[in-house]
């Protein structure tokens, strides 16, 4: 069959590649979750999106070309058959929501067959974070039961990535109050829910990620090892990496609010 995986970052893909799945393979490597976005998709979007990266992890223009924009040319060829790998949490399901964005702008959708590998735990792995800890054989398990998106997946996809564009905690709140039924998305609404009270800031000007770090913090975690592992161990949800978390301790760091240790 011809068809196509998309996977979302390359924590996946090793193993991946070890799975008796064929395919081609298409990695992900953005981070809609952070930085500038908007509703559409354009040339536009994609110059501000390279800039930000650069600008925020240091990186050459060249490279987020090479990382990111040639993947993408692989959404252009005529597939039978998509499977997007997503994990559960607020980074994914908004780079998710990006790729199905995508497919609707440049795919024909009555084409291929389009599916959703969306755990949010694995039976027996205990501290579930993504399929980064799964084995091949285990991804192979999840490939088998993989969700077929609707027309209705697609639509409700749209109007998510509409909501969130606007950065506004009450509209995206009301919006999913307003959601009947969540189809195959099956975890959206949680994750968006956590993007809610991101949004929310205290009496400091401090975004509710960077409280979260300087409470961990004030409570023993100053090292930034044990800063992130404490984060991750309670706020999985979000899904942030070293270098997303980074950007909200620098913001402190900036602040003199925190003085790590080595």
């Amino acid at each position: 069959m011809n068809q196509l995986h998309i996977l979302n970052g390359d924590a996946t893909y090793e193993k991946f590649i070890q799975t008796g799945l064929d395919g081609d393979i298409l990695v992900w490597r953005e981070v809609f979750s952070e930085g500038p976005l908007s509703p559409v998709i354009d040339a536009a979007f994609w110059q501000q999106r390279a800039q930000w990266i650069a600008d925020t992890f240091e990186d050459a223009p060249a490279s987020y070309q090479d990382m990111v924009i040639s993947e993408l040319e692989k959404l252009s060829r005529p597939y039978e058959d998509i499977t997007l790998w997503f994990d559960f949490d607020l980074h994914c399901k908004v780079n998710q929501l990006g790729v199905m964005q995508l497919l609707q702008q440049q795919a024909d959708l009555s084409g291929p067959n389009i599916y959703l590998v969306s755990p949010d735990g694995y039976p027996g792995v205990e501290n579930f974070r993504g399929m980064g800890q799964l084995s091949p054989e285990q991804l192979e398990d999840l490939y088998d039961n993989r969700l077929h998106l609707t027309d209705y997946d697609f639509t409700l996809a749209k109007e998510a990535w509409q909501k969130y564009n606007l950065f506004d905690a009450q509209a995206l709140q009301e919006w999913l109050n307003s959601v009947p039924f969540w189809g195959s998305l099956h975890h959206l609404k949680t994750a968006l829910t956590a993007q809610v009270k991101r949004l929310q800031t205290d009496h400091q000007g401090l975004t509710y990620i960077a409280q979260i770090l300087l409470n961990l913090y004030e409570h023993g975690a100053t090292s930034r090892d044990k800063l992130f592992e404490a984060f991750w161990n309670q706020h999985a949800i979000y899904g942030m990496g070293d270098a997303e978390l980074d950007i909200y301790l620098k913001q402190l760091q900036s602040r003199g609010l925190v003085n790590l240790k080595d």
